[in-house]
């Protein structure tokens, strides 16, 4: 009886009412709206990508990517499990990264696989309270709200950190051991103008921006790498350096590329491929995978080993060597550097129709001019 007594009072202790994102919409109208138009509002049922992904990835329908992408979800074991299958009629599943699940984000431990993120024990019938950075937050008939500096340090840590697959093999890093969330922050929500919420007691006249833009975004594509042109003798030196604080490559299925090419006279007379970007293995970052037969493999979840990777450390600057013919005054010499959001390793096994993913982005350009 006693036993019985006590994991009543348990359950009691972690169970609190759910707040969905349309409820927080009712006071945070633009920072909803932002969060609207952010990959962080996308879930396996209204992105088709992830979709096709997870359920490649998947044996017997488990879901094990809902850690991460369906973190409200109350039933994390049974969809990594396979005894259930996403459910859109359940709305902590269709809210995706949930406002109300990052916000309740007490602390973050470092793991080896992944780290696991702990969330603050909320009281059954009582207001939920939620953490911030926020300081001297406002009150709310919906929840308390509290500053917290720990979670300026680890909110982004739990699902960008780094991800292992069963097999040990690492699928994804982003953040080195010192690096703490408020280097995300600055430049993925930065301040912008808007009062954080309705009422606006405090006349706040601006708040983080929860649009989450990333390389989806052409001004962050911007920011983020230098090039650089060096020409000496029959000799081109191209710099690459990466501004950000992680890698050049984290989501694996990008593909960077280097286009290095002279013109004289309005014609290309040298380039550094024929036809493909591939043909340059100094030139195009990318990270590959193998399989248990060494043979390559696009789905990250099958992979025993990493293949070919080329990548750019966060700080790092690369410098790439190529030889050319002899330049004459007036030749312009043109170094631009690509995304594509979806390497061709992936199109046919993800069977893509959006030409978005495939098509070349433009992050960095640089001209030169020789001048005899």
């Amino acid at each position: 009886m006693i036993k019985i007594i006590f994991l009543t009072l348990f359950v009691t202790l972690l169970s609190a009412s759910y707040r969905t994102n349309k409820s927080c919409s009712e006071c945070h109208q633009q920072i909803f709206q932002e969060y609207q138009s952010s990959y962080h509002s996308k879930t396996y049922f209204n992105d088709k990508l992830h979709r096709k992904v997870a359920n490649l990835a998947a044996s017997e329908d488990h879901y094990n990517c809902a850690t991460c992408h369906m973190p409200s979800a109350q039933n994390q074991k049974e969809l990594a499990n396979g005894t259930l299958k996403p459910d859109s009629s359940k709305q902590r599943e269709k809210d995706a990264i949930s406002c109300f699940y990052c916000h309740q984000i007490a602390y973050v431990k470092k793991a080896h696989l992944k780290n696991k993120i702990i969330l603050t024990k909320q009281i059954a019938n009582y207001k939920p309270t939620l953490y911030g950075s926020l300081k001297n937050p406002d009150e709310s008939d919906k929840h308390t709200m509290t500053h917290s500096p720990i979670y300026d340090k680890y909110v982004c840590s739990g699902c960008h950190s780094h991800k292992r697959n069963t097999h040990g093999t690492l699928i994804f890093d982003a953040m080195n051991g010192k690096m703490d969330s408020k280097e995300c922050i600055k430049c993925h929500m930065p301040l912008v103008a808007g009062k954080v919420e309705k009422m606006n007691k405090k006349i706040r006249t601006q708040h983080h921006d929860h649009s989450f833009n990333g390389i989806h975004n052409m001004s962050m594509r911007k920011k983020g790498i230098e090039l650089n042109i060096h020409v000496k003798n029959k000799k081109i030196e191209v710099s690459i350096k990466n501004k950000m604080p992680h890698p050049l490559i984290i989501q694996v299925a990008r593909l960077n590329y280097l286009q290095l090419n002279i013109k004289r006279d309005g014609k290309i007379i040298w380039q550094n491929y024929k036809k493909s970007p591939t043909e340059d293995k100094q030139g195009i970052f990318k990270i590959d995978f193998l399989g248990a037969d060494g043979k390559p493999v696009v789905i990250p979840a099958f992979a025993y080993k990493r293949g070919f990777v080329n990548n750019i450390k966060a700080k790092e600057t690369k410098k790439l060597i190529y030889n050319v013919p002899d330049l004459k005054d007036g030749d312009i010499i043109t170094a631009s550097m690509y995304v594509i959001l979806e390497k061709p390793s992936c199109w046919k096994t993800l069977n893509l129709q959006d030409s978005s993913l495939k098509t070349p982005m433009l992050l960095k350009s640089k001209i030169y001019t020789i001048e005899k």
